[in-house]
């Protein structure tokens, strides 16, 4: 199965495409909250009483995560506006053109590219046949604070490493393993992992003291206790940080920090470690078979002021299946070999032109 470039340059093998849950967002009111709650909907419980929130629950709407320029200023499209929308990814994604992920649905159709071509332009790619619906609402982003829809600023000094670092990965693509993304390595996405339509699913399993929060990729799951421990201390670093959990009426929340030096928040166009990052996860039902998924991130090493995200999952009634990234991570020692063929007969050749 070839391999698809994601957002961030990142290479991803996928080894089995997951069933879709049928839920859409379609449903939701200009604010963005869901309006087709059954009537006289209850939150189910668990035996101890808690919000029910297990399950698997997948994250495949097609909201951008930050507001394309074209929609500056606007929270929310009409409902004349959805219809075209979707007509046209629709028309554009039928099943026989390249495959398109993360923003790329919205914002190809929005503004009506002819003939699309995936963000993998190396190797090529699946078509869009093998990719799950991507239901559009009316929302324009995924971001909620700012209001502009917009991630904030980086911070000088991070703007600084952003600015060098694709100089440095043109220099040193893969000098070793570490010059590598995490995702290639098959090591972790991280949290939180808000990208959508790719895998995009996630499991949740309660008990009375702790909440399980597994994640489809790449086979990461957080453990967060109940019990009103303090965290771990601050010489403790960990790649999914260290995450506690409290429930305020009928939402869990959870706060994660110690988050260690190698972490990268992929999509967030912040580069370098998160380890001084601050998330604040919200996830409370509210419907039948949606969940209300809130984050907010604050670093003021990396972005000039916090910022907030929310999402809608949709109940999914399949399973969750082995994600098995790269099998035997072959794509890794691929790369690391690809690269130093590549060196020998760049060598070769300067070699040959000196004579």
């Amino acid at each position: 199965m070839r391999r698809f470039l994601g957002a961030c340059g990142t290479a991803i093998m996928t080894l089995a495409v997951v069933a879709l849950a049928t839920g859409s967002l379609a449903g939701q009111s200009q604010s963005g909250t869901k309006a087709n709650t059954a009537k006289n909907w209850t939150v189910p419980r668990t035996a101890d009483g808690q919000p029910d929130l297990s399950g698997v629950w997948a994250n495949n709407a097609a909201t951008p995560i930050e507001r394309p320029k074209e929609l500056e200023g606007r929270t929310t499209l009409t409902d004349e506006e959805v219809a075209s929308l979707r007509k046209r990814a629709g028309e554009l994604f039928n099943g026989d053109g390249d495959a398109a992920f993360g923003d790329s649905v919205f914002t190809a159709a929005l503004r009506d590219v002819k003939g699309f071509k995936s963000t993998d332009t190396q190797t090529g790619n699946y078509n869009h046949f093998w990719i799950v619906d991507r239901p559009i609402d009316n929302r324009t982003s995924l971001v909620t604070d700012p209001a502009d829809g917009r991630i904030p600023a980086l911070t000088p000094e991070a703007q600084k490493r952003a600015d060098a670092a694709p100089e440095y990965r043109k220099a040193h693509p893969a000098d070793g393993p570490e010059d590598l993304p995490l995702t290639h390595r098959c090591v972790t996405f991280g949290v939180p992992n808000i990208f959508a339509g790719y895998n995009s699913y996630f499991q949740i399993v309660q008990s009375k003291d702790a909440v399980a929060l597994h994640s489809e990729m790449i086979h990461d799951t957080r453990i967060i206790p109940l019990d009103n421990s303090q965290h771990v201390g601050s010489n403790t670093k960990l790649w999914l940080g260290d995450s506690r959990g409290h429930w305020e009426g009928d939402t869990l929340v959870v706060e994660t920090t110690n988050f260690n030096d190698k972490t990268n928040f992929l999509f967030s166009k912040a580069v370098g470690s998160l380890e001084n990052l601050k998330l604040i996860e919200r996830y409370t039902r509210v419907g039948p078979e949606t969940l209300q998924y809130d984050v907010t991130l604050s670093d003021a090493t990396m972005w000039t002021k916090p910022w907030s995200a929310t999402l809608f999952w949709t109940r999914s009634n399949g399973e969750i299946y082995e994600y098995a990234c790269h099998e035997g991570n072959e794509g890794l020692s691929g790369a690391l070999s690809g690269t130093r063929a590549q060196e020998r007969e760049a060598a070769a050749a300067a070699k040959k032109g000196s004579n």
